[in-house]
């Protein structure tokens, strides 16, 4: 508000400033004017007694006639000369319409065509000034509140265009048109390449490990033997040997192969992999039923609310994110668009491409839109107050029409002289 306040100052005092300037130009003229009447009627007065007088009298006559015809040509070009109704005055008020039209014309054919356009347009490094915009810390953050301040309703636009829906749904289908198999058989390739799956044996086998030392999983198996025994073994406590049996010989089985790279489970493991996924990658009856686990899996309803929960645990974050001043969201996006404006500012290739695009876009625009400018300046000058019109003309071209008067005095006058010094030479 301070800013358009102070530009309506300025237009004020500008506009008095040339106000001033156009009565004192018209106060001299009209001096000069009523001069070059007195200076005549003088002269003739005395011509009799000095006769050179005559050369004055012949120079100021003229001079005051050529200072009457400009100052009727002058006048007439913005209103009626004494307020009498003379042809062809008033020039400007009465061809108003047809001057708008004329100037609209002339600013779209002369200001905003194509070519005049881009050149200017090419003249403006826009994308610096977007760079510099950007690597400015303050307005980064200023941007990144605003984002915030409008993440909540572009969530909204999102949410009520059905946009998570429809993503949702799309994901869907892509999943659905994934081959399982192939796609299992190829990770597990990759995973076998390096022998990376030894390690998930090793892995398994100290699970097992951990498993046999468990004394509840022991508990177990010794319950699970006795189950198995006759009474009559049960009396001599064969379960517990048993499973003590058990319990070393597979503990030192695990040991062997986790220290043996060459052990042949550990070669045995290889080929059931090997052959797994072979059969992932080859066999139909496989793959048909890892389609339709797959299926079975994407019909579940708690796969298909997985959408909205996620959709809806995200906007909840976002949200939360955004209403916090000092969220890490926030301060994340200041330095994202800081570091972008460094980045930019360093990549001239880049600069000059987007450049060209605000060239194009903007000299489009302006290609549309010209002949509603050119409408628009039509309509705004054939809307002006004929006072009005006349008075902004007159302010801005009146001070250098009236010089147009001191020339018609001073030319009027050495033309009014030489015809008197012809004459007086022709005929006498």
């Amino acid at each position: 508000m301070n800013e358009s306040l102070t530009l309506n100052t300025e237009a004020a005092t500008d506009r008095a400033a040339k106000l001033a300037a156009l009565r004192r130009t018209k106060f001299l003229a009209t001096a000069a004017l009523v001069a070059c009447v007195a200076l005549f009627l003088l002269a003739r007065a005395f011509q009799s007694q000095v006769p050179a007088l005559a050369l004055v009298a012949a120079f100021f006559e003229a001079a005051a006639i050529g200072g009457i015809a400009d100052w009727y040509a002058v006048v007439a070009l913005f209103r009626r000369p004494l307020g009498l109704p003379i042809p062809h005055t008033a020039i400007i008020p009465r061809n108003q319409d047809r001057i708008a039209d004329n100037l609209g014309r002339f600013i779209e054919n002369n200001f905003l065509s194509s070519e005049p356009v881009r050149a200017r347009l090419r003249e403006i490094d826009f994308a610096a000034l977007v760079a510099d915009w950007l690597s400015d810390s303050r307005r980064a953050q200023g941007l990144s509140a605003y984002v915030a301040k409008m993440t909540p309703q572009m969530l909204g636009a999102v949410e009520g265009s059905g946009l998570s829906s429809f993503a949702t749904q799309k994901v869907g289908e892509q999943l659905d048109r994934i081959r399982l198999a192939p796609l299992a058989a190829g990770l597990l390739s990759t995973l076998t390449e390096d022998g990376r799956h030894q390690r998930l044996l090793d892995h398994l086998l100290g699970m097992f490990g951990r498993f046999l030392a468990d004394e509840q999983a022991q508990a177990t198996l010794r319950d699970r033997i006795r189950e198995e025994l006759p009474t009559l073994a049960n009396l001599f406590r064969a379960d517990a040997y048993l499973l003590k049996k058990i319990v070393n010989s597979a503990g030192v089985l695990v040991e062997e192969v986790r220290a043996d790279a060459e052990h042949p489970i550990r070669r045995e493991f290889d080929r059931f992999v090997g052959d797994f996924v072979a059969d992932l990658r080859d066999s139909p009856e496989l793959a048909d039923r890892a389609e339709k686990l797959k299926r079975d899996l994407l019909m579940r309803p708690e796969v298909s609310a997985l959408g909205g929960e996620l959709w809806t645990g995200l906007r909840a974050y976002i949200e939360a994110e955004a209403s916090d001043p000092d969220s890490r969201l926030r301060a994340r996006l200041a330095d994202l668009f800081v570091s972008a404006g460094r980045q930019l500012a360093a990549d001239a290739a880049v600069r000059a491409d987007m450049n060209e695009g605000f060239v194009v876009a903007i000299a489009s625009f302006v290609e549309a839109r010209k002949g509603e400018v050119a409408r628009f300046v039509s309509d705004q000058v054939k809307a002006w107050d004929l006072g009005q019109l006349v008075e902004v003309l007159e302010i801005n071209v009146g001070r250098d029409l009236q010089y147009i008067r001191f020339n018609g005095m001073i030319v009027g006058g050495v033309a009014g002289l030489l015809l008197h010094v012809g004459e007086r030479l022709l005929f006498h």
